[in-house]
């Protein structure tokens, strides 16, 4: 590799109404701290949920180059489709991308994007 790119998360925030602020951004299907080798070695072979979440980190990478519609709606889809699984609900929702880069021992953390606020049931 010639550069190693910043790491994209997506954090999301659920709000009852436009003029609520945010009180907690949470993040998007975060990554385990550890996986046992059995785990990992399943993933390997069959791991549909990691290749989606791979597809909605690839839209994150677009949003912070060039912002499109198609990309914000990718994201904005999947979220609502975890959360409606979970049955979490909201009014509305919105979403961010925190870049993450090593420099030396320590990580910086930018906020790169802040989607606009969208109805839950949109």
């Amino acid at each position: 590799f010639d550069w190693i790119a910043p790491s994209p998360r997506i954090e999301y925030a659920l709000q009852n109404s436009p003029e609520d602020a945010v009180q907690e951004w949470r993040e998007f299907r975060p990554r385990p701290n550890t996986l046992s080798f059995r785990a990992t070695a399943a993933r390997l072979f069959f791991n549909p949920g990691w290749n989606e979440t791979l597809f909605v980190v690839s839209c994150a990478e677009r949003l912070c180059e060039a912002p499109t519609d198609h990309s914000v709606r990718e994201i904005f889809d999947r979220i609502r489709t975890d959360l409606i699984r979970t049955g979490e609900t909201a009014r509305f929702m919105r979403f961010r991308i925190a870049l993450l880069t090593r420099s030396g021992g320590a990580v910086a953390r930018e906020i790169a994007f802040v989607s606009p606020l969208r109805e839950f049931a949109a």
